[in-house]
């Protein structure tokens, strides 16, 4: 080791570059807006520049400051009282220590006085989150933020009755088949009774797929539907939105919205396929049981959103 460590020695002593001093930066050390100057001295006395531009922070658009905001980037609970209070024009705010909870656009999150129970169950769910927030267990807030941000009018709104309108021809209920006899005994029980309900309500009569091809529906069809769908509030536009998003199909989001099918009722009529494979081949655990739970806890905020008492 000895010899070769003496082997290196010119090498490790062998001068390859002058020592650098470096010198602070000062003000008087920028050049011009965007360029700064910085400068060292080896020991010869030689002195040696180099320019960088310098680096400006930029402002980005984004979400705004809001306690919704925080409490989805810090997932911690950062509040220790929830209240609700109604102001002078009769309309429910939800509180978090004594602040005024906001929607993701920054607008107050203020519920109508005819929906009373929505604020109660607002306020719950931020009532009930522990030490870490779990996002999930927020479907209520998340429907109504939805609805008051952008749903009420103008280019969201009608981009989303576009959206929503494209369902209509990949709707789940309009997809039949002849076997097993298990999933036509189903679809007898759940799907026909939408079929006559959109005949008598809104005089339309869906074309089924045939085969593997997609149906079409007329544009008087298309016309009756969308103007169902214009005729809603914001309100009830957030809730068809996200039904339709959790079944899959138009007409049962539109019989939610509309009274004619519970939450659990819904959720039967979009699982028809499921529940057929689960009553011919058993349940598969972790993947079906969840997606019961799932689907109900997003119809179940449907139905909560539309209740006005």
């Amino acid at each position: 080791m000895a010899a070769v460590a003496r082997s290196f020695r010119p090498i490790l002593t062998q001068r390859v570059l002058p020592a650098l001093t470096v010198r602070q930066i000062t003000p008087t050390s920028f050049v011009g807006p965007s360029i700064s100057a910085c400068g060292w001295r080896d020991q010869a006395g030689r002195r040696s520049y180099t320019s960088t531009r310098v680096a400006r922070a930029v402002v980005q658009d984004g979400p705004a400051l809001t306690q919704t905001n925080r409490a989805e980037v810090t997932l911690r609970r950062f509040w220790k009282t929830v209240h609700i209070k109604q102001d002078e024009s009769g309309q429910f705010q939800i509180t978090l220590d004594h602040r005024a909870l906001k929607t993701p656009g920054g607008a107050k999150l203020s519920i109508p006085a005819e929906r009373r129970l929505l604020a109660l169950l607002i306020a719950n769910e931020w009532e009930n989150q522990d030490e870490v927030l779990k996002q999930h267990t927020l479907p209520v807030t998340s429907l109504a933020s939805r609805a008051i941000d952008g749903l009420s009018e103008g280019a969201i709104r009608e981009g989303v009755i576009d959206q929503m309108m494209k369902y209509l021809d990949t709707d789940t209920i309009l997809f039949t088949n002849d076997t097993p006899s298990s999933l036509v005994r189903m679809q007898r029980e759940h799907w026909d009774p939408l079929y006559s309900w959109l005949k008598e309500s809104y005089d339309v009569t869906l074309n089924l797929a045939e085969r593997f091809a997609a149906p079409t529906q007329s544009e008087e069809t298309k016309d009756r539907l969308r103007s169902a769908l214009e005729g809603m509030d914001g309100w009830e536009l957030a809730a068809f939105e996200r039904a339709a998003y959790a079944s899959k199909s138009f007409v049962i989001a539109l019989a939610l919205c509309k009274g004619k099918l519970s939450a659990n009722a819904a959720a039967e009529a979009s699982h028809v396929e499921v529940r057929s494979q689960i009553e011919q081949w058993g349940e598969v655990e972790d993947t079906h049981d969840v997606d019961y739970q799932d689907i109900r806890r997003a119809l179940g905020s449907v139905a909560c959103l539309l209740v006005k008492a």
